[in-house]
């Protein structure tokens, strides 16, 4: 689990889903979309990652939330892990339970992933993934990581401190102090880009939580129990109902 990023967690298999309670799919996909989850993301996910993608994300919007990522792995078996934020940019676990328990029907009767997996709602975490070009803004002046689809002079890979966007690239400082250099990324060539967890972006975060900041830098939005006076690196969990016909299985 990355530092300062909360968890829950729910179990699919398909075997029991007429044992639970649905919600109807047409009402819950038209949610309103906020003006938060306005802006779209420029760094999506492929594959049935996508799929599910495409599915979550106007519910997630209809509760106030906005999706970052969707990644499906074979770490303990299958697991669908569904990345989101609310305005402040933080996720914390009652959010998480609420995501889980309003996503979990609609998954269930979409059925985007063949067998059993497991659900996992997220929040970002400190060293966050950039999707969005207001987060290439946002976070400029910190560190960060970035990988090509498509080489550069041969190269795919890129790490360096963020300068914001220009047009349609990601403008990123590499090099070191006695010989700067400066790229420019486009966004559409990116595969995938985070933050760098490092000293000054702890301090960021710990500022932002301390003064109720939203991501945007704009003031408001109720500040996360998973953080106090200091910002929580450690990771914290909630676990989610198992769906696999077994209600002692953990």
């Amino acid at each position: 689990m990355a530092p300062g990023q909360v968890r829950c967690g729910t179990k699919f298999t398909g075997l029991d889903r007429h044992a639970h309670e649905r919600h109807d799919m047409n009402a819950m996909t038209g949610f309103a979309t906020t003006a938060f989850a306005d802006e779209p993301r420029l760094i999506t996910d492929p594959g049935r990652a996508g799929r599910v993608a495409a599915i979550v994300e106007p519910v997630l919007a209809g509760l106030g939330y906005r999706l970052v990522r969707v990644r499906v792995s074979g770490f303990a078996g299958c697991t669908v892990q569904i990345m989101a934020e609310r305005p402040d940019g933080a996720m914390a676990i009652e959010d998480c339970e609420t995501a889980s328990r309003a996503l979990s029907p609609l998954l269930d009767a979409a059925d985007p992933i063949e067998g059993s997996y497991r659900l996992e709602i997220s929040s970002p975490g400190i060293d966050r993934p950039l999707v969005r070009r207001s987060d290439f803004d946002r976070y400029a002046g910190h560190a960060a990581q970035v990988e090509m689809l498509v080489p550069i002079d041969g190269r795919r890979r890129f790490r360096g401190d963020l300068a914001g966007t220009d047009g349609e690239s990601v403008r990123l400082r590499c090099g070191d102090a006695a010989e700067p250099s400066e790229v420019l990324l486009r966004i559409e060539d990116i595969a995938e880009a985070r933050l760098v967890l490092t000293d000054a972006l702890i301090s960021e975060a710990l500022r932002r939580s301390k003064h109720g900041e939203r991501a945007d830098g704009s003031p408001g939005g109720r500040k996360p129990k998973a953080q106090s006076d200091r910002v929580n690196t450690e990771p914290q969990a909630a676990q989610g109902r198992m769906k696999d016909g077994d209600s002692q299985r953990q």
